[in-house]
């Protein structure tokens, strides 16, 4: 009985505070774990999903920081096979001749 007489005898503001800062944990908490869910097990940094759902749920905020911060390696961009190379210059000066007309005023 001790404790709601105590939570009575705080502040409006306090309280107020106190919950506002419960929702963002709690909000911050669930981001970072459907970004942990969202993420290819091979690029968390333990290999693994359980130990950051741990670190997430029993650290609270601070894990859920640490995660979003540190936990994902980042995403290596490799060339790809079928990429388009440079544009073509000729191309190009066809376009802008069809356009503009070409260099004898045609």
């Amino acid at each position: 009985m001790t404790n709601l007489s105590a939570l009575s005898d705080m502040p409006t503001w306090a309280l107020v505070a106190v919950v506002m800062y419960g929702v963002f944990q709690i909000g911050f908490e669930i981001y970072a774990l459907i970004e942990m869910f969202k993420t290819p097990e091979d690029r968390l940094v333990f290999g693994k999903r359980w130990p950051w759902v741990l670190i997430i749920l029993f650290i609270n905020l601070v894990g859920a920081i640490a995660f979003l911060v540190a936990g994902r390696k980042p995403v290596i961009a490799a060339d790809q096979p079928g990429a388009q190379s440079l544009p073509d210059v000729n191309r190009a000066r066809r376009a802008t001749d069809v356009l503009y007309g070409g260099k004898d005023g045609e």
